[in-house]
């Protein structure tokens, strides 16, 4: 499942260099995740760079957006 960002954000970007998908974006008062690109890291890392990053735990998995492991990678593997 892709991952958002909550209202917890502080706008600080640390999140948006770490994403290996360039899913992450400023928005209008926080940032977004598009969860079209978003992968969980998977195919690149072991955990999820925004949320190791993130001063404040605002990217959350979002149950919106439920995919599995084998349909991440596909994903992963349209982005690299």
């Amino acid at each position: 499942m892709a991952f958002k960002i909550t209202e917890e954000c502080i706008a600080c970007g640390a999140c948006e260099p770490e994403c290996p998908n360039k899913a992450i974006s400023p928005g209008d008062t926080v940032y977004v995740i598009d969860p079209n690109k978003c992968t969980e890291c998977v195919g690149f890392f072991d955990e999820q760079q925004c949320a190791l990053v993130c001063p404040t735990a605002a990217p959350v998995p979002d149950p919106d957006h439920k995919e599995s492991r084998e349909e991440l990678l596909k994903k992963a593997g349209k982005s690299k």
